[in-house]
């Protein structure tokens, strides 16, 4: 039975139940009225004995929120945006990792704490749903197959089972912009499987000495031992130089690492990295161009401290646990959102010197103004950004191959149809000129 229909039921037992003439009819009438509303007898009396019902079933009072009120969903909306704007459930952890932070920030009361402390995943997403904004935007990518070398690199086959960290994936995020000619930067990315630790290297082109310098940098700096790492098939990872790095060397005291590839065109299998390119690379950077000493030096200078403090001491990220199929759905459980400086802590398996300088300098940071200065730093290197336009005279090689067809139609399916025309007819004209 509706709620309408319920109304109009009730108020037909109303004018019966006044009308009865006796006691023992008003029972009768109560009994039949709480087997057909589902109600408790004394709810029913309630009912009966109040006024005359209105015509119509009147609305509803909504319930208010404890969360809505105050100052809860400002601090709540800031912390969103300090966070770089997590989702409610690795906001919630954060909340508790943020705690001392957020209490010389706001000042809040005792009252305000419980309420943070308490509040929900799901709620945190509702207050936050009007101001969210998902951008889609498509990537072209500039990966080269390395044919060299690959009987010699396994391809990882099974799934990362993992009990201790170390064992990584790498990938490179390119930095072209509209224009893929010439150098420009790149990212190496590296994310550890277990922990969800990311380290990133900006570099010119994509040399096979320069990933190889970039990995042992980051290799120096990591708090716990490189074990292993698994890279797609681009020719900057398959090559002589790192694969005799990832042998090790004695002399040297470098501990062999062990190099494994994805399968071709199967991007699924370095999942953990592509998130991370997005979330950690591009989801920053944008899809500018730079290809200049200056904004590389920028951009490593953010990676080496700001960025890489603020996304490994205080992000909150969740792992995948386990996937159960429920007939035609695959559903997927995490665990608990942690930081990844928690899951090393956690662990026991890192390099205790470098976990209690990490920790040391963790609590010497405020996330809210590390948060302010990361978007300063990245305001400035937007500026850096290349504007490199494909200008007739620059593009009288390509529009010739172009037109031989000895291209492959990439670029102009990136491109609209006048893009090209244009193109096509500042080339004509220059060769007509210089013809005469």
């Amino acid at each position: 039975m509706s709620p309408s229909a319920k109304w109009e039921y009730m108020k037909t037992i109303y004018e019966r139940y006044h009308q009865a003439k006796n006691r023992e009819e008003k029972g009768r009438i109560l009994d039949e009225f709480c087997k057909t509303y589902d109600c408790h007898r004394k709810h029913a009396l309630r009912l009966l004995n109040a006024a005359p019902p209105a015509e119509h079933r009147p609305p509803r009072a909504k319930r208010g929120s404890a969360y809505t009120q105050g100052r809860l969903p400002v601090i709540i909306q800031q912390l969103w945006e300090a966070s770089d704007f997590l989702c409610g459930q690795r906001l919630k952890p954060t909340i508790l990792e943020w705690l001392p932070d957020i209490r010389k920030q706001f000042r809040t009361s005792s009252q305000e704490e419980r309420l943070l402390l308490r509040i929900g995943s799901a709620t945190i997403d509702r207050m936050l749903k009007s101001k969210k904004l998902r951008l889609k935007r498509r990537i072209y990518g500039t990966t080269k197959p390395g044919s060299l070398l690959k009987h010699h690199i396994p391809i990882k086959t099974d799934c990362w089972d993992v009990d201790r960290p170390g064992f990584a994936e790498v990938d490179l995020v390119s930095h072209s912009g509209a224009c893929a000619l010439g150098d420009f930067a790149h990212t190496l990315d590296m994310t550890d499987v277990m922990l969800g630790w990311v380290e990133r290297r900006c570099v010119l082109g994509k040399s096979e000495i320069g990933v190889e310098r970039a990995i042992n940098e980051i290799r120096q700096e990591l708090p716990f031992d490189l074990l292993g790492i698994d890279s797609d098939n681009g020719s900057e990872f398959i090559n002589n130089h790192l694969y005799r790095y990832c042998q090790g060397d004695p002399v040297a005291g470098r501990a062999p690492v062990q190099f494994t590839r994805s399968r071709p065109y199967k991007k699924d299998d370095n999942a953990h990295v592509e998130q991370k390119n997005w979330t950690h690379v591009r989801k920053l950077l944008g899809y500018g161009r730079y290809d200049t000493e200056r904004a590389i030096n920028a951009i490593n200078d953010l990676y080496r401290h700001e960025l890489r403090w603020f996304q490994n001491f205080f992000q909150p990220s969740m792992r995948l646990r386990e996937k159960v199929r429920v007939g035609s759905r695959l559903r997927r459980k995490y665990d608990p959102a942690k930081t990844p400086l928690r899951r090393l802590i956690e662990s026991g398996k890192g390099d205790p010197a470098k976990v209690q300088a990490l920790l040391k300098l963790r609590e010497q940071i405020n996330p809210f103004e590390l948060s302010r200065v990361i978007d300063r730093k990245l305001k400035a290197i937007c500026a850096m950004a290349s504007k490199i336009t494909l200008t007739a005279t620059r593009s009288r090689k390509w529009m010739e191959n172009y037109n031989n067809g000895l291209i492959i139609h990439r670029w102009a399916s990136s491109n609209s149809d006048r893009d090209i025309t244009r193109l096509r007819r500042a080339w004509g004209k220059e060769k007509r000129l210089a013809a005469a």
